[in-house]
């Protein structure tokens, strides 16, 4: 099944990059780093959903509070059959059903996204009503290293503790950049993991890109004894697999031009 995954993500990442690059605007950055992660929880058995039937109750919900990495997550979901395929070409258009970022118009998407920072709250809320209601679905919840700045997170990390959420599967795109600089150099994350133990959430820390380390990760979800939230951190390229891009502050807004797209596109093969 690896040996799918990987090659699933790179189908990925190319159909992203052509969609992003017809609209001429997008965040490949953001959505490459968290490629595997996505492909991981959608095509490999972790998340419980039903593409025929986006609001059925049993699913598990999922919230992209990087919501800039919506790029990548609607390729995902055109291609599980949400919607259809057809709807990438009008990425961004005036009345286009896929906008920049996440919208819960849009089948598969649970909530308004954008303003970063609020996700993990909102998902937060979402698994404590699942536990009020007996409800046994999980809530998964991806945010990224730079909107974990932002005081809002370290307050739902302490609420979520507080309620004993062990529903709650976070992930952080470690990737180590925000929109203009590296994370360490505007507001020190580091040391994250200890930060998120101190917060009284169980933690792991994984290379983002390893379908292996991933699985091994989300492995027992389901039947996890500990009372706590999880975090699991994940090591991240942004910009992965386009290489004159990774790991750089301008992969978060800057798309390739010239003679950089065909050299894109070979990176992508």
């Amino acid at each position: 099944m690896i040996e799918e995954l990987v090659k699933k993500a790179g189908e990925i990442r190319k159909q992203t990059f052509e969609m992003v690059m017809k609209a001429g605007k997008g965040h490949l950055g953001g959505s490459f780093s968290c490629t595997e992660i996505l492909v991981a929880l959608y095509y490999g058995k972790i998340l419980r959903f039903d593409s025929s039937n986006p609001r059925w109750e049993e699913r598990d919900r999922f919230i992209l509070s990087k919501a800039h990495g919506s790029n990548t997550l609607y390729v995902i979901l055109a291609d599980l059959g949400f919607y259809l395929a057809s709807e990438l070409s009008s990425f961004l258009d005036d009345g286009s059903l896929l906008s920049g970022h996440t919208d819960n118009r849009i089948p598969g998407v649970e909530i308004v996204g954008g303003s970063l920072g609020h996700g993990l709250g909102v998902a937060s809320g979402i698994a404590l009503g699942a536990k009020l209601s007996g409800k046994d679905y999980l809530t998964f919840a991806l945010i990224g290293d730079g909107e974990s700045q932002e005081g809002s997170i370290w307050e739902a990390a302490m609420f979520a503790s507080h309620h004993g959420l062990n529903n709650l599967i976070a992930v952080t795109d470690r990737n180590n950049l925000g929109s203009e600089d590296y994370t360490e150099n505007t507001a020190r994350l580091e040391p994250l993991a200890d930060k998120w133990r101190a917060f009284g959430w169980d933690v792991t820390s994984i290379d983002g890109h390893s379908f292996d380390e991933i699985f091994g990760a989300f492995k027992d979800v389901r039947t996890r004894q500990s009372s706590r939230p999880l975090m699991v951190i994940a090591r991240t390229i942004k910009g992965k697999g386009i290489s004159f891009l990774e790991n750089t502050p301008q992969s978060h807004h800057t798309l390739p031009t010239g003679q950089y797209i065909d050299r894109a596109r070979e990176d992508l093969k």
